[in-house]
């Protein structure tokens, strides 16, 4: 019996790495637009928890729902945030390579402006999976401010890892094959578990 029981465990292991490099995937193909990236993000976002708890099958059709929730609501924003980090990565390795007293008064401002726009990031992704159906853009940011503010530590601490995640994938790209998608989503949905001493949670921490 106990054999059994540790067959079982592997095998529930294993389906569930099993849909997460699946929606990994989906996520990768889909994130090839660039209108399509943020919200194929989103989508991933909103299934995982049932992806890891293993509570719903029909996962990739779980998955396309929630991407076409994300994409009616957040193409627009989704673009914005892609532009808007495309011009921080550049202005940072920019002004790391200049010479100067701009150059680290330009880094003083960027580095930690990165950084906040990250644990916002993070933020509205921990907060996704329990977003209502009618959650726009304005209500989702104020929320994860409220979050950033709240659980501003460990926040941080999602920052860094995904700093330290995307620093490890510069060296090694087929790190962005099996973790562009997953790694985000991952720290998120820590930060959504963190800090938690129950079942029990106020309408202000979920509501959104």
């Amino acid at each position: 019996m106990e054999g059994a029981g540790r067959t079982s465990t592997v095998l529930s292991k294993l389906s569930i790495i099993g849909d997460l490099l699946m929606l990994q995937l989906v996520f990768l193909v889909l994130s090839f637009g660039i209108v399509t990236l943020f919200p194929a993000a989103f989508a991933l976002q909103r299934v995982l928890p049932e992806a890891i708890s293993q509570d719903r099958p029909s996962l990739l059709r779980r998955f396309f729902k929630e991407f076409g929730w994300a994409f009616r609501r957040f193409w627009l924003t989704g673009i914005g945030l892609y532009l808007g980090g495309l011009m921080l990565a550049f202005g940072i390795a920019f002004w790391a390579y200049s010479g100067g007293g701009v150059r680290v008064f330009a880094l003083a401002v960027l580095i930690p402006l990165t950084g906040m726009i990250l644990g916002l990031y993070l933020s509205a992704l921990a907060l996704l999976p329990e977003a209502d159906d009618d959650t726009t853009m304005k209500t989702l940011f104020r929320s994860a401010n409220l979050f950033l503010l709240r659980r501003s530590l460990p926040v941080a601490g999602g920052v860094i890892i995904l700093l330290t995640w995307f620093a490890l994938a510069s060296q090694l790209p087929t790190l962005l094959v099996v973790g562009s998608g997953l790694v985000p989503a991952l720290v998120g949905y820590w930060l959504s578990r963190v800090g938690r001493t129950g079942p029990e949670k106020s309408s202000e921490d979920v509501s959104i």
